[in-house]
């Protein structure tokens, strides 16, 4: 099984939909995913992230999936180096998150008090079981930290969604804690993320990464990808801080 996680177009986010930038992205990225034989999509209900597959899904002539759970990871928490509004859990200052080393483990990062006061855990739980339940309908059960084969399969699915959650969703493959995903990846708009099963022993299977923001479909257009989603290489070169 091949499951492709496509992180949204560059977001305009006062809108929930694409800058100019970002729709054209889309098209780009739906010229590499049309032609593929894809067993089902899925999306999330936020529109940039439908904006991001309407143009693959024209072209396919496909319908996608939609479910709640693949919504941005946006559950609010409030971080310690600021004042006002909660802010989205993967969003700290790695010199912040760092002094914790909970947050390091794949068990333990739930017990931080800020996560467990905002639930944070529950609702972890709440995606990685209902994205499970796909795997399962697709032949693929939970057992464990692998999965069983139920029915060995090369099929292809693809989920248009967000880099918060796509990091949930690969850390619980991957069995790691999300805070090393949020913060040691960058999935830049209109990205793949390619993740295979692998079943050296029959029956068993577990996921492997092949890329993660893969953005060769927009570098073989002769386009840059957006820069949402880092932060500045070098402090104060005009680049994003926080």
């Amino acid at each position: 099984m091949r499951l492709l996680l496509i992180r949204h177009g560059d977001p305009d986010y006062v809108l929930d939909s694409l800058t100019p930038a970002g729709f054209r992205e889309a098209e780009m990225l739906s010229e590499r995913i049309a032609p593929m034989d894809v067993a089902e999509y899925y999306v999330s209900p936020l529109g940039r992230a439908k904006a991001t597959a309407e143009p693959t899904l024209k072209k396919a002539g496909r319908t996608a999936s939609e479910r709640i759970w693949l919504q941005e990871f946006a559950i609010p928490v409030a971080r310690p180096d600021l004042q006002g509004p909660s802010h989205v859990p993967w969003d700290w200052l790695p010199q912040d998150w760092l002094q914790d080393p909970r947050f390091l483990d794949p068990v333990r990062w739930k017990e931080n008090e800020i996560f467990r006061a905002g639930n944070v855990g529950r609702f972890y739980d709440l995606v990685t079981g209902a994205f499970d339940d796909v795997l399962a309908e697709h032949g693929y059960v939970r057992e464990g930290l692998y999965y069983r084969a139920k029915r060995p399969n090369a099929e292809t699915l693809v989920f248009f969604c967000h880099f918060g959650t796509s990091c949930v969703l690969l850390s619980h493959l991957m069995n790691v804690s999300p805070m090393v995903l949020w913060h040691g990846t960058c999935m830049a708009p209109a990205s793949v993320t390619t993740v295979y099963t692998e079943e050296r022993r029959p029956g068993i299977a577990y996921f492997r990464a092949a890329a993660i923001g893969d953005t060769s479909h927009l570098y073989v257009k002769g386009a840059e990808p957006s820069f949402s989603g880092r932060f500045c290489e070098i402090h104060g070169n005009g680049e994003r801080v926080d």
